[in-house]
């Protein structure tokens, strides 16, 4: 089983290195999508999925219980083409040797970057990482976590959320049995 180790610590941040070169996702792959029921909002450029939503984007898998799916006004080869996913509700992405869970989760195409928020849980083997925040660049494999979460709607009036800063990570990191 592979550790998180070697990782370095800065400011209630974890960052956790890419576990091999495998840990490079394929953001150029097409993006399979099921759901309950979608809303398609051609005029505002999205589609609005609900109801045991799964987007798979190949060895990647991102599970909600809602997604918004914004795209550009360019279409290629028949299709729209996604800029972002905006996923709420018991949001769960899954990728090689990894699982990470939160109530919020944003994946820029753009970017290809995946921001999850709120009691997040970064899960690889038996090793375990909380945060409130947790960013992976899919281009590297670098996971970084922070104590940085999401709160009520005590935040800038009409967002619904706050930033709280000095939040900490926690996790338990497996060791070698050294019989």
């Amino acid at each position: 089983m592979r550790a998180l180790l070697p990782l370095l610590i800065l400011s209630s941040s974890l960052i956790v290195p890419p576990a091999g070169a495998q840990q490079r996702h394929n953001t150029n792959a097409p993006i399979d999508f099921g759901a309950d029921h979608i809303e398609l909002q051609d005029k505002a450029n999205r589609a609005v999925l609900s109801g045991n939503v799964s987007v798979k984007q190949a060895e990647m898998t991102l599970n909600a219980a809602r997604m918004t799916v914004a795209y550009t006004g360019q279409v290629v080869g028949g299709s729209p083409q996604v800029s972002r996913l905006d996923a709420a509700g018991g949001v769960t992405v899954r990728r090689p040797d990894q699982t990470a869970k939160s109530q919020y989760a944003i994946y820029d195409l753009n970017r290809r970057v995946i921001t999850m928020l709120g009691a997040v849980t970064l899960t690889q083997g038996t090793n375990t990482v909380n945060g409130g925040r947790l960013t992976i660049n899919l281009d590297t494999g670098r996971a970084v976590v922070d104590g940085s979460s999401v709160g009520g709607s005590s935040g800038a009036p009409g967002t619904g959320t706050t930033q709280q800063r000095g939040g900490r990570v926690t996790g338990t990191f497996s060791v070698p049995n050294r019989n």
